[in-house]
Order: structure tokens, then C-alpha cells, then sequence
């Protein structure tokens, strides 16, 4: 495939695929999709990155970049095998990658000195017809580079459905990469280029790691989901936080839901694939709340791929209960946030006076909200416990 220029797109959306209209989307629902699996040479060194770690095992936002190129072709769902051809030295490390991200449909096959090599060797491995041999012989076999975390199923369709049925045109043979070359030169397939997505680039340079991050945070922030507490007062002004919050940040979705005593219907209350909660709270600090909340969470599995912000907000009446006085009430946070951060769940509190006039509670909310906007957009995990006040 060959990649577009860099641009603004957003990934994959995170979570597993859950459907298969792609081939009906192309325009051709009755034809029969082939059998396909995915080659990723992963055997490079990383030497323009200027680091010590191989560019494909650089962590960003604490994982390896690797299991993020992984987790886009595990969404196509008609991609049946993945074998990642890695050097014997990282063959420990890709297997304990594999199964801390709980990647499905993965092998292994050891990398050779050359990408060409270890191409190759990734399509043995997917020819090799040995008993007990865990993968099929595919029709198609996609090489894609490990490196390019944000490729989307159409693209990948569009390379399935071409190398079947086209030949290969002048065009191609000037602008294509040197897959098509080896491909042209080596066997009897015929091939086609097709044109990549603008999303479709290269992590090359230390600096694309951070450009990475930034499309990664930004894409995990477009839901939020507020769970708040059934107390009259304080659902009322939770209700008013969630207008200010749609509003400052019309771009989000964002649902809400009461929460009951015990917890029992967070579930409920949750989307799918919701890295980010606000949780409203009153007066008190509802400890046993905030663990049936973080405890549903981690049952989810939501953090193994990304790291989860959960805000908890406190609606105080400083009148009646001084502020220092309130804040040592609520210093379990800070402890409790350690705990949960190696679970890769980011807590942190943010302190809102009620009740107040009009003019300045929308004040405070205005300003919690950028707050709560800041905390899951940075994802900064240099401010996990925090006591914040708007």
C-alpha cells in the first residue's frame, strides 16, 4: 500500500470490529471475499528514531506502538491471521505484548536480515501446510509495516479486492514500493497500486511518536460519560455541569445516567469503548461509590488499551464545611489514585462551590468544565490525585 500525505484523520475507532458491511460498502455486496491474512516485517532496528528501543516497541501513552498497528487489523474481522515476522532477540518481547493486550489471531515468525527476508518469512509461514499448523493458506496476503498504526478497513479492502482481479499498469511500476516490485519479479500474482489515506503514515522520526499520541488522545477523547449521584441537589447541579460541558465542548458526545445505591446499574449507564467519567458526587465523600464504579471498570478491561480519566466531582457548600476541612476528608484520593494508576485508570478530583448565585455558578461550572476537558485530553498522569478547584 502505498501511504498519503500526513494529515488531521483520525484512527480506527478503538474496540473490536463489529460488523462486516465493508464489503457491501465497496459497491459489490454479492461478491465472495477471499480468504485474507496480514504480513507485519517487524524485524527493524529503529535507527532514524535515534533511540535505543526498536521504533515499533517505543510506548506511547505506555504501549508499545506495535499493539496499536495490531489492534487496527484485528477490527477487520474478514482478515483471518496475523503473523508479525520479529528478530529472535524480540521474540520474548512481541509473545508478552501479545498476550498483555490480548491480541487474537497473531503469530510469530522470526524476522530475517533483510525487510525483504523477513517478508518472506512471513509468508512461509502462512504456506507452510505442517501438521498442527495453527494458520491457513490465504488467497491474499497483506504486508503492511508495524509502524502504521491508523489503517482503516476500507483501505484494506480496497487492497484485497484489488490484488485479485487487476494487473499492473506503467503507473505503478514507477510509484509503487518495492513489495510490488518483489511481487511482480518473483511469482505469477498480478498487481495493482492502490492509492493509501491520508491517515495511512509512517511512525520514521522521534517526533512522530508524539504526533501519534496527539491523533491517540485526541480520538479517545470524543465520549465522556457522567454517572451521577441520586441525591436530589446534587443531580440537579450535575445536570447543569453536563449542559455546560455540551456546550464548551460541542464536538463529544456525552451521555449521563443516575446511579443507584450499590452501583449495580454503572453498566447500564456506560458506553462501549468509553475511555472518560465524570463522577458527581455530594456532599459526602462516597468512597464505597467511587470503588463499585472503578471496580466495574476494571472488569471491563477498558484500560489494557488505554489509559481511563475518571474525574470525581464534589458539589461543596464551603459555608458550612471549610475547605481545608473538606479536602483532608477527601485525601484518600491520593492514595487510592496510586493504587488504581497500576491499573491504568488516571483519578483525580475537581471541588465545585454550591450553592452560589447564577451568574457565578455558571462561573465555576464554565471553568470545571475546561478543567474536566484539560484532564481528559492531556491524560497527564503526573496529575492522578489531585484535588482541583474551579
Amino acid at each position: 500500500m502505498e501511504p498519503g500525505a500526513a494529515g488531521d484523520s483520525r484512527p480506527a475507532k478503538p474496540g473490536p470490529c463489529v460488523s462486516g458491511a465493508a464489503l457491501a460498502a465497496s459497491g459489490e455486496p454479492g461478491r465472495r471475499m477471499p480468504t485474507v491474512a496480514a504480513v507485519l516485517p517487524a524485524g527493524g532496528c529503529g535507527e532514524r528514531m535515534g533511540v535505543g528501543t526498536p521504533k515499533q516497541f517505543c510506548p506511547i501513552l505506555e504501549r508499545p506502538l506495535i499493539s496499536y498497528t495490531l489492534q487496527a487489523l484485528e477490527r477487520v474481522c474478514w482478515i483471518k491471521d496475523i503473523v508479525v515476522a520479529v528478530t529472535a532477540e524480540n521474540m520474548g518481547v512481541m509473545e508478552r505484548i501479545v498476550q498483555k493486550y490480548q491480541h487474537t489471531r497473531v503469530s510469530l515468525a522470526e524476522a530475517g536480515v533483510t525487510r525483504h527476508r523477513s517478508i518472506f518469512n512471513g509468508l512461509k509461514a502462512l504456506a507452510e501446510d505442517e501438521p498442527g499448523c495453527k494458520l491457513s493458506k490465504p488467497q491474499v496476503v497483506i504486508i503492511h509495516d508495524a509502524v502504521r498504526p491508523f489503517v482503516e478497513e476500507d483501505i484494506l479492502l480496497q487492497v484485497a479486492l484489488a490484488a485479485e482481479e487487476h494487473g499492473c499498469s506503467d503507473y505503478d511500476l514507477e510509484f509503487g514500493t518495492e513489495c510490488l516490485q518483489l511481487a511482480l519479479k518473483y511469482s505469477d500474482t498480478k498487481a495493482k497500486l492502490v492509492e493509501g489515506s491520508p491517515d495511512l503514515w509512517k511512525v520514521t522520526y522521534k517526533r512522530d511518536l508524539s504526533a501519534a499520541e496527539s491523533i491517540i488522545k485526541e480520538r479517545i477523547s470524543q465520549e465522556i460519560c457522567m454517572v451521577m449521584d441520586t441525591k436530589e441537589d446534587t443531580e440537579r447541579v450535575g445536570y447543569l455541569l453536563e449542559e455546560v460541558l455540551k456546550k464548551e465542548l460541542n464536538n463529544v458526545k456525552i451521555v449521563s445516567g443516575v446511579r443507584s445505591h450499590g452501583g449495580r446499574d454503572i453498566q447500564q449507564i456506560t458506553l462501549p469503548q468509553c475511555y472518560n467519567f465524570v463522577c458527581v458526587n455530594g456532599a459526602a465523600s462516597d468512597f464505597p461509590e467511587t470503588q463499585q464504579l472503578l471496580s466495574v471498570l476494571e472488569q471491563s478491561s477498558l484500560s489494557i488499551l488505554y489509559p481511563v480519566v475518571v474525574v470525581l466531582v464534589y458539589f461543596l457548600d464551603f459555608k458550612s464545611v471549610p475547605l481545608g476541612q473538606k479536602m483532608e476528608s477527601l485525601m484518600w484520593i491520593r492514595e487510592f489514585a496510586k493504587e488504581v494508576k497500576k491499573r491504568n485508570i488516571l483519578l483525580c478530583g475537581l471541588l465545585i462551590c454550591y450553592p452560589q448565585d447564577e451568574q457565578t455558578l455558571q462561573e465555576s461550572l464554565k471553568q470545571g468544565a475546561a478543567i474536566i476537558a484539560a484532564l481528559i485530553k492531556d491524560r497527564n498522569p503526573g496529575l492522578i490525585g489531585q484535588l482541583l478547584v474551579a
